[in-house]
């Protein structure tokens, strides 16, 4: 399967990307979801929060689905368990999502090849902070 495992491919997605749609971000502060998209926020990345049962986290409002988000997402960023993936890649893949990188420990063989076949960057079982913390310079400014 086409994995993106290579350091240059990850670095060239974390340094083109802008808008990282986050799949499960809580608003518990505590949580993994919440803690790297603070980091990604600070970063200069815009965070989309993609949950059903909150309005709003880390002072952008949260939206139910992918297909309700209204601009170009470049990174889906999962949070959610395997079973939850292969519905998360048919929306990720009909909003144009350029990449699903799926956090530490979630693995899901079918949807990652799914994904790819409809032309998407995959990334799976990886943290995105702790690969942009390795991967881009840190003063790196987005801005």
């Amino acid at each position: 399967m086409p994995l993106v495992e290579d350091n240059e491919t990850l670095r060239h997605i974390l340094l083109n990307a802008r808008t990282i749609a986050v799949v499960g971000l809580s608003e518990k502060p505590w949580r993994d979801s919440h803690t790297v998209s603070a980091y990604l926020q600070d970063k200069g990345y815009r965070i989309i929060p993609v949950n059903p049962v909150i309005s709003s986290v880390l002072g952008v409002k949260s939206v139910p689905r992918l297909e309700d988000i209204e601009e170009q997402v470049d990174i889906v960023d999962v949070f959610r368990r395997p079973g939850y993936v292969p519905a998360i890649v048919e929306s990720a893949i009909d909003i144009g999502a350029e990449t699903l990188w799926l956090q530490s420990g979630i693995i899901h063989e079918a949807a990652a090849i799914r994904a790819s076949e409809a032309g998407m960057n995959v990334v799976m079982d990886r943290c995105i902070r702790v690969a942009h913390s390795l991967l881009v310079r840190q003063n790196y400014s987005r801005a």
